[in-house]
């Protein structure tokens, strides 16, 4: 009996996958239902970059979260089916194992949960999940991979949780900051970008109030003074509530140079800009962050910040084999 286990390993002992946690990093929460397994990871990956998730197999996870690009996008809105514009910018998944409320207004409180959002939503995948799960189990391959990974058929659980298994090891922190910072090598960062580092420290400028601790955000929300009317209303489509109107989910700043355009809109094409709208202190809203209050820096200083944040970018990571579309 022991040897015919060991043809057909099913148990998170046999199958275990080791999450490479960057230094200074702390150890991500897994669910207890999705302990990390090599078979789970490999069946969310040829999830993640199947077409077959969407109605018309046009396009899949990482067409809007690209490796190359920190898994994000370079569009203002990413396309989804039939050319479809989406309603936001597409975010990084860098280091969403960390996240604990989804969504750019923080309604999805889970992985698995969120994963359902673009496969139902008409500019996405426009999809219906029991029309996929037919779809998926019609091929031999999922099918054997399914019962590898959960012991059981093709279904909504499986899909859900083997997505939410691959995206949780798409762990960033090996930039120059982090060797920097974490790994003592202090050869790596140039004055230029140590002064930023510097500034953006500061009291004066405030950026890490909010873009805080390892990867660069508080997981709060905030308003930082867009507009002083808001196209999208932001965390008021959650709660309902005038006081969180324009209010949205304070992003990580990780591989931030890869990210452009940037803001819930797109609106602003580079950092230049994004360092323009804080200098300036951004419009008037009654529900602005009293952080967001401008300041004065050098054309000299503005580069040294602008330095800062592109040592963020982790090239290992967004070059990283296992995370590429085979």
């Amino acid at each position: 009996m022991f040897s015919c286990k060991k043809d057909k390993p099913t148990s998170i002992e046999d199958d275990f996958y080791t999450l490479n946690v960057p230094i200074g990093f702390p150890t991500p929460d897994i669910p207890k239902d999705n302990q990390l397994t090599q078979s789970r990871v490999a069946l969310g990956k040829k999830l993640f970059f199947d077409t077959s998730l969407s109605r018309d197999s046009s396009i899949s996870c990482g067409s809007c979260h690209q490796p190359a690009l920190a898994f994000a996008d370079d569009q203002v809105f990413s396309l989804g089916v039939e050319d479809r514009l989406g309603v936001r910018n597409s975010v990084s998944l860098a280091n969403v194992a960390y996240q604990k409320k989804l969504l750019r207004e923080g309604g999805v409180p889970t992985l698995e949960q969120q994963v359902l959002v673009p496969i139902q939503d008409h500019n996405e995948f426009d999809f219906n999940m029991v029309l996929l799960v037919e779809r998926l189990s019609k091929d031999s391959v999922y099918a054997t991979l399914s019962q590898k990974a959960y012991d059981r058929e093709m279904g909504a659980f499986v899909v859900s949780r083997a997505l939410s298994a691959f995206q949780r090891t798409l762990l960033s922190g090996n930039s120059p900051y982090d060797q920097y910072f974490y790994q003592n090598q202090h050869n790596v960062l140039s004055e230029s970008a140590i002064r930023g580092m510097n500034l953006f420290n500061s009291d004066e400028l405030n950026c890490s109030k909010c873009h805080a601790d390892f990867n660069f955000t508080n997981g709060n929300f905030a308003n930082n003074g867009l507009y002083e009317i808001y196209a999208d209303s932001g965390r008021i489509r959650l709660t309902g509530l005038e006081e969180v109107r324009g209010i949205f989910k304070i992003p990580s700043l990780r591989n931030v140079e890869l990210t452009a355009p940037y803001m819930h809109d797109g609106s602003l094409e580079s950092l230049n800009q994004v360092i323009e709208h804080y200098q300036n202190g951004g419009k008037n809203h009654e529900n602005k962050s009293p952080l967001v209050q401008g300041f004065l820096i050098s054309e000299e200083e503005q580069e040294d910040l602008a330095n800062f944040l592109k040592s963020l970018t982790d090239q290992s990571f967004v070059n990283n084999p296992f995370f590429q579309a085979e």
